[in-house]
């Protein structure tokens, strides 16, 4: 396999690291969850730069997802949470620290993993929220947003959007205060489309003590139980936010995979 070439790093001021929000967050010794076996979680969570394994589909109902590899750094910058980066920068190309779609899956042609703006991220919530938001990123000082969606033959839609911030503060202060999402609560905001939100009650975290995880699922409806789910992942300077929805209902395995292997990719 080819590693990428480095491209210049991205400057990020100099900070005292805040004590983040405690609630809800997971330990170190937190196992994956899902029964997705010892073997498969100790294969992801023990490499270091290098290949991570995509979970292949097995009976459970999870998604066949490629070989993934983390990208080359530039030249003379630190991994995240390295001894000489503990604040958690990502300075390789946040386009390439997103989970690619799932076999079988239909890409979305406007989320196609490239750059987005902070209006179609915030266009995944209700309208009367969506200059709240909007002002929040602008205020934690956003400095790019990814995303890339995909669709499945069952009709399962999934998003994923990655929010680089100046900093591990800023971060938390958007998904924490803005959004709300950070807790042991249901968020503050509402995805369009949707109604009540629980916490997952499945869902029992990562094994990276300097990755933060929170799922939340739609109470059941008339549209099947659970017909959304969304899920933030506070890593550093990033917030990665995934959304699936499925008329029907969506389903949990599926949503902790897809959760797992993004919270890797920004480890």
């Amino acid at each position: 396999m080819t590693e990428p070439q480095p491209h210049d790093p991205q400057p990020a001021p100099p900070r005292d690291r805040r004590v983040l929000r405690a609630v809800g967050r997971w330990s170190a010794a937190t196992v994956l969850c899902l029964g997705l076996g010892a073997g498969t979680a100790s294969g992801i969570t023990s490499l270091d730069r290098g290949e991570l394994p995509g979970l292949a589909t097995e009976s459970d109902g999870r998604w066949e997802y490629p070989g993934l590899s983390l990208p080359a750094l530039p030249e003379g910058t630190p991994r995240p949470f390295s001894k000489q980066n503990e604040d958690g920068i990502h300075h390789a190309d946040l386009r390439k620290l997103l989970l690619p779609a799932p076999k079988g899956a239909r890409q979305d042609p406007k989320l196609s993993g490239g750059w987005t703006t902070p209006q179609r991220f915030a266009s995944e919530y209700v309208e009367e929220e969506r200059a709240d938001i909007e002002l929040g990123l602008a205020d934690q000082g956003l400095r790019h947003v990814a995303a890339r969606g995909w669709s499945m033959p069952d009709g399962t839609e999934s998003r994923v959007y990655l929010l680089r911030f100046g900093s591990a503060e800023a971060a938390d202060d958007f998904s924490s205060v803005t959004l709300d999402a950070t807790g042991d609560n249901s968020p503050d905001v509402t995805l369009d489309g949707t109604t009540r939100f629980q916490v997952d009650q499945d869902w029992h975290g990562t094994a990276r003590s300097s990755v933060y995880s929170y799922l939340y699922r739609e109470t059941e409806s008339g549209d099947g139980p659970y017909p959304s789910r969304q899920g933030y992942v506070l890593s550093g300077d990033t917030l990665a936010v995934i959304i699936q929805k499925r008329n029907g209902g969506t389903a949990t395995v599926p949503f902790h995979q897809t959760t797992v292997l993004q919270s890797q990719l920004l480890s």
